[in-house]
């Protein structure tokens, strides 16, 4: 190979392609995580189309963890665990697909509904962290939750998490698409 055709080669592998493609979240059966990926940032606006189709529908074994809240997307903050200190959208399945937002902070967590969405239509999330509250929308569904920490450090990605106590009863699909 030439030394040309190798600098096309290594360029061509180097460059990151930017696309306004879905991805793909799978939650398998029996577990409760879709990816082990980190994505870093210390951006404080993040917006994003999602899209759950019917695989969404569950019950649980035991009949109280079905108000569990899984984990849709967010972000850690505060340059803390997200155990100690994240905000997120969650969801889970009752007689429809109720979309809350959950909070961890020092430790504990906190969690509200927001509204209740449609399977197969996409719907538009936003979560803008100010210094004092969280602002989080769903499609036209604006809520605020206040913020303790002041300080905007480096966090990183939450991604789709089953659970609770029991993990996924079946595959979990979910497409999102970062804004």
């Amino acid at each position: 190979m030439s030394l040309l055709a190798l600098a096309v080669l290594v360029k061509l592998h180097s460059c990151k392609k930017l696309t306004d493609d879905w991805q793909t979240f799978t939650i398998r059966k029996g577990e409760h995580r879709s990816t082990n990926n980190l994505n870093f940032s210390k951006r404080k606006i993040f917006n994003w189309d999602v899209q759950f189709d019917s695989s969404a529908v569950y019950q649980t074994v035991d009949t109280l963890n079905q108000l569990d809240i899984n984990k849709l997307i967010g972000w850690s903050d505060c340059g803390e665990d997200h155990i100690r200190s994240s905000i997120r959208f969650g969801w889970r399945w009752t007689d429809s697909l109720e979309i809350h937002w959950f909070k961890h902070e020092d430790g504990n967590f906190t969690f509200n509904k927001i509204t209740s969405i449609s399977l197969n239509e996409t719907h538009r999330f936003h979560l803008q962290i100010h210094e004092t509250e969280y602002e989080l929308h769903v499609d036209e569904f604006q809520i605020f939750i206040p913020r303790k920490c002041r300080k905007f450090k480096r966090k990183y990605k939450l991604y789709p998490y089953f659970g609770g106590n029991e993990t996924a009863p079946h595959d979990i699909e979910i497409k999102i698409k970062e804004i």
